[in-house]
């Protein structure tokens, strides 16, 4: 018996050694076993035994010599991270359009699609539409469905911890556990978000927000709304319903994007956007309008999460973007009379990918948790 619990403890041990090499390597690649011996404070053999059980599972591989390196005597062996060894996927599904991003483990964009979606298609059809996009899209990128370890989904909608969603956006998706519902049979995790969450994700990750912790991140265009990182991590609150302020009338938010219709000239194939910023960049007084009062119908929503939070930032994203030379001055000049101080404005550099690239990386996040512990081994 006592052999038994020491040979179940060196099992442990020899787990937990490979696994803090793999976190070492996932930090930083390529790294020596010299470097990687130093980093960890594990013994050189240590080290090498478990780079070999890490080749072996494919999560860790002998990085390639640099050409230029010219260094004297035999190069020690250097090895990397296989990024390669896995994908996630992200993907956002709104009232209007989907977009479904491929990434490899280092975060890296491998294939886009997006497809424009029928405003009016009910929820079991679009959970549909979902479903065979997503078989679709792997299969015309011949992904092994066991190569996905993660996938993640961005909805209009409050998330629980639970899973299960409250949309207002997509009324029969509410009460529902929509990861459960594409998770079923699948290898890997199924994550399901709250797409402006997801939104200030990607934001802090690549966008206007990676050198911010306090963040404000407000959705425009077909909807608005509103979300938020508090010392760099995302605050979703006691039910995932953090800075869902277009549910409050009183603020204006809920009936904003009506004062994006645009009426006036558009070209073919122009949205209705576009063609309003197009014509506010030539003056139109209708247009300048326009964007004056979808400023005043927002700006006192943002006031309220700058007083709650005093963000460093607030981040303009979704739709309206194109307006943003022409928004970003009046919401800042709304906010002066309400607001203790006025907090930077930026606009989203994402376009339309914003939600889905924020998706890829909770996905990430998730894979990366697993890495802490011994479950990718």
């Amino acid at each position: 018996m006592r052999n038994g619990t020491r040979g179940h403890d060196l099992a442990s041990l020899r787990r937990l050694n490979t696994t803090v090499v793999l976190r070492a390597l996932h930090r930083r690649s390529p790294q020596t076993l010299a470097e990687l011996a130093a980093g960890t404070g594990l013994s050189r053999p240590t080290v090498e035994a478990a780079v070999e059980e890490l080749t072996a599972h494919g999560w860790a591989g002998e990085a390639e010599r640099d050409g230029a390196e010219r260094a004297p005597g035999r190069p020690a062996r250097r090895f990397r991270f296989r990024v390669e060894a896995g994908r996630v996927v992200g993907a956002d599904i709104g009232l209007h359009k989907m977009v479904l991003l491929l990434a490899d483990l280092g975060g890296t964009v491998l294939a886009v699609r997006r497809e424009d979606i029928d405003p009016e298609l009910g929820g079991a059809q679009r959970l549909d539409l979902l479903r065979k996009g997503l078989e679709a899209f792997l299969d015309a990128h011949s992904v092994r469905r066991d190569d996905i370890l993660a996938r993640c989904v961005g909805v209009p909608g409050v998330v629980d911890a639970g899973g299960t969603i409250t949309s207002h956006v997509i009324p029969e998706w509410s009460g529902v556990d929509l990861g459960r519902l594409l998770g079923d049979g699948e290898a890997g995790h199924t994550l399901v978000e709250n797409d402006v969450n997801l939104a200030v994700l990607a934001e802090r990750w690549q966008g206007a927000a990676t050198l911010a912790s306090d963040v404000v991140c407000v959705l425009t265009g077909h909807r608005v709304a509103c979300s938020l990182t508090i010392g760099g991590r995302l605050h979703r609150g006691r039910r995932g319903g953090a800075g869902e302020l277009g549910l409050l009338p009183l603020l204006g938010m809920n009936t904003a994007q009506d004062a994006l219709s645009w009426r006036g000239d558009r070209r073919s194939g122009e949205s209705e956007v576009a063609a309003l910023a197009r014509a506010a960049d030539a003056a139109d007084p209708r247009a300048l309008a326009a964007v004056a009062d979808f400023a005043d119908r927002i700006s006192p929503g943002i006031a309220a999460l700058a007083l709650a939070v005093d963000p460093e930032l607030v981040v303009l994203t979704g739709g309206a973007t194109p307006l943003g030379g022409h928004l970003v001055p009046l919401i800042e000049d709304r906010l002066r009379p309400l607001t203790l101080h006025v907090p930077r404005i930026a606009l989203s550099t994402l376009g339309e990918q914003g939600v889905a690239i924020g998706a890829v990386r909770k996905a990430l996040d998730q894979v990366e948790s697993d890495l802490l512990t011994d479950s990718a081994l």
